[in-house]
């Protein structure tokens, strides 16, 4: 004959606790009928609206300090960026570097920009002599149209160099902003993360399978090279780097394929524990 006070436990722990269904504390009314019957009790109960109202206005004040500290994570680096660029240090660069020749060119590839836009000039004053019936220009006035594009150029050339360097500096500045704001916002941090796993658990299974295979096709899919060569002469350009071709391709063959890796195996691990259901759409899809 089992414990009476064994049972009494079993079953104040099973009315208690109706997150998980147990045959053997099955009684009259099942576990979905009690919570059901608790369900109504609480909507009937004199503080139903009171308690809504709260969960809503804790719920809106979460959603609107998440909302807040993303805007914030990304709004303060750029004006940081982009303030500490034009005011602090583009003068300063400007000054350190002056106009000096050896200034002018930061690295080979704005050299050779400027010799070719030169190159094209002169040949431009050329064509315009031969197609047009205007006297033609002397040799001391071609040189002299030549020596102000020349200047202009090199004026040209030295703003972008002192840009680039400029960019760097600028950058640096943003990423300390970043990381302050990232550090500062702990607290904030913890209701960004609950308000992202809202959303991304509010999206279906299709929609969250759809993400999840856009993601890497977007990172080593059929035309995610050009992408990629694309991005990493933009960034070389904006750091005042010359491009290198053979960096690039080997950045592309290595750093995709292994975030591609790292996201199927957090697929393989995590994925498959937290939403099976989306894991066998995504094989659905993917097939």
């Amino acid at each position: 004959m089992g414990n009476p006070d064994r049972f009494n436990r079993k079953a104040y722990s099973y009315v208690e606790t109706d997150d998980e269904y147990n045959t053997d504390n099955v009684g009259f009314l099942s576990g979905s009928i009690g919570r059901t019957f608790n369900r109504i009790r609480q909507e009937l109960s004199p503080g139903a609206e009171e308690e809504v109202a709260r969960e809503y206005r804790i719920t809106r004040m979460k959603t609107v300090t998440a909302v807040r500290f993303l805007m914030m994570l990304i709004i303060i680096p750029l004006l940081a960026q982009q303030l500490s660029k034009h005011l602090i240090v583009g003068p300063i660069v400007g000054h350190v570097r002056g106009a000096a020749p050896a200034h002018v060119f930061l690295n080979a590839e704005i050299k050779e920009e400027a010799f070719k836009e030169l190159q094209s000039f002169e040949e431009t004053l050329k064509f315009e002599a031969l197609i047009t019936s205007a006297p033609p220009l002397s040799e001391e006035e071609k040189e002299e149209l030549v020596k102000e594009k020349a200047a202009e150029l090199a004026e040209e050339s030295l703003a972008k160099s002192n840009n680039a360097v400029s960019n760097v500096f600028a950058d640096l500045i943003a990423l300390a902003t970043f990381t302050i704001t990232f550090l500062l916002g702990r607290e904030a941090l913890d209701t960004l993360k609950e308000f992202l796993s809202g959303v991304t658990a509010s999206l279906s299974d299709s929609a969250k399978a759809f993400i999840i295979i856009l993601i890497p096709d977007m990172i080593v899919g059929f035309h995610s090279p050009h992408g990629w060569e694309v991005l990493l002469e933009s960034v070389a350009g904006h750091l005042g780097i010359v491009a290198n071709a053979s960096m690039i391709s080997l950045f592309i063959a290595t750093i995709p394929v292994v975030m591609d890796t790292v996201f199927k195996y957090w697929i393989f691990r995590t994925l498959t524990q937290i939403s099976p259901t989306t894991v066998a759409t995504l094989k659905e899809m993917d097939d």
